[in-house]
């Protein structure tokens, strides 16, 4: 959901969202975003430096147009492995062939994430209480950094107010070498989110929004690849070709956080044998602009319950883009990605249904220099009919816009206003669920802040 955005088009389509609304939460929202933005238009940027920044000695915008969006640097830094670092280190070498044998950061590689929000839904589901406040939404603490010379991590560990876990892990090696006289980076990783690793904004794992509110009411229905994180645990191998032709391949197998490991006849969710994840991409840069064109995919096969029986098989392939332009004033940004999911859902004694599901994700950003942003988003599914997806036409067809403002008065704090404005939800306009609610009773105003450091 990620070609010209203007602030000014932002505000205009923020404001007519909000004038669809009730009258009291039009005038409260709109207060709000006049507030902030005369509060944030006056104040400047300063550097902020967490773990890989405090590693590198470099500003946090070095590698972001805004945490956590990558630019053209933050993107080989990743498929770098994270390695490397502009701060002293403790080293030993062999004297007799000076190979480096020990590289150690004079620090622990250590930054910490909190996240705080409030949450206003258009009408209050019954027996909920709206207007909900969390803090922390998300508490994380990362281990992110070099670990030896071609060895780096982004470990995530999260309380998200409830529990406590393992969250996105990415363990890297890379190297670099010379084939033609062209340059190759090569590398494998160890991660347990299919995407985690990828260094685009378009893949699941990291494409806008970056952030929304637990509390809203979302769609019954999303594509497989989006719901794997901590699920599982893949091993691959990545080259990137003069730096222009990208090619992965990761094997993935079911590891579970929170349940029986080994999986038992009580898992669910489990997946027979491995499952394969590919992703190839070209990129090229020119003066001011960058463009990359991609696919992604990924194929597993999940029990219907425990470890045996009946199986849901699906084949998700993506297909996105992202492009880039710096401007004098800041940049902008543009994402895409399509995934269409065929899914083989066996049934005892019957022949396997067959569903096919579409998710299209289309956003646009200006981020300028004095910290201010803005962004426009449009989702888009539509699949066949499906028992699971709770609504009187069992569709899960749904669409609508985002809409936020955000401002980062320092590179490593961020404020944002988000409007969620939904047209359709699970299969219609009006009555989804029998009980007289609509699609846009659903529309949410969500303010965030978010501090790492």
């Amino acid at each position: 959901m990620k070609n010209s955005l203007k602030i000014k088009a932002t505000n205009s389509l923020m404001t007519r969202f909000f004038a669809i609304q009730k009258t009291q939460v039009r005038k409260i929202s709109l207060r709000v975003l006049v507030l902030t933005l005369l509060v944030f238009v006056n104040v400047g940027a300063t550097r902020a430096l967490p773990s890989y920044a405090r590693q590198t000695g470099m500003s946090c915008s070095a590698c972001h147009f805004s945490f956590p969006e990558l630019n053209s640097f933050g993107r080989q830094f990743k498929m770098n492995g994270y390695v490397l670092t502009g701060m002293s280190t403790i080293e030993s070498t062999e004297d007799s062939s000076r190979i480096t044998r020990l590289k150690l950061l004079s620090t622990l590689p250590l930054s910490t994430m909190v996240q705080s929000s409030f949450t206003h839904i258009e009408k209050s589901v019954p027996g909920v209480q709206n207007n909900s406040v969390t803090l922390p939404q998300q508490l994380s603490v990362f281990y992110a950094g070099q670990v030896t010379p071609h060895i780096g991590t982004f470990i995530q560990m999260t309380y998200d107010g409830h529990s406590f876990g393992m969250d996105n892990v990415d363990i890297r090696y890379a190297n670099q070498a010379k084939i033609g006289g062209r340059n190759i980076t090569y590398g494998l990783t160890l991660n347990n989110n299919p995407a985690v690793q990828d260094v685009w904004n378009t893949s699941p794992a990291w494409r806008f929004p970056s952030a929304g509110s637990d509390a809203a009411q979302s769609p019954a229905k999303s594509s497989i690849i989006e719901n794997l994180g901590t699920q599982v645990a893949g091993l691959g191998a990545y080259t990137l070709y003069n730096n222009f032709l990208f090619a992965e391949m990761t094997v993935y197998r079911s590891a579970q956080q929170g349940a029986a490991n080994p999986a038992n006849t009580e898992s669910g969710s489990v997946i027979q044998g491995a499952t394969p994840y590919w992703r190839l991409a070209l990129q090229h840069q020119w003066g001011k602009n960058y463009l990359e064109l991609g696919t992604f995919g990924i194929a597993p096969k999940l029990y219907s319950g425990g470890i045996e029986g009946p199986l849901d098989k699906f084949t998700d392939v993506g297909f996105d883009c992202q492009y880039e332009h710096n401007l004098s004033f800041g940049a902008y940004t543009f994402h895409s990605s399509l995934i269409q999911e065929t899914e083989y859902r066996e049934q005892v004694g019957a022949m396997s249904d067959k569903l096919n599901f579409t998710s299209l994700k289309v956003d646009g950003n200006l981020y300028l220099k004095n910290g201010l942003g803005g962004t426009l988003g449009y989702f888009y599914t539509k699949g066949s009919v499906d028992d699971k997806v709770a609504s009187w036409t069992n569709k899960p067809d749904s669409n609508g816009f985002i809409a936020q403002l955000e401002y980062l008065p320092w590179y490593n704090t961020k404020f944002a206003l988000q409007y969620v404005a939904y047209k359709k939800f699970d299969g219609t306009v009006t009555n989804y669920d029998m009980l007289g609610r609509s699609a846009s009773d659903n529309s949410t105003l969500y303010l965030l802040v978010w501090l790492n450091f």
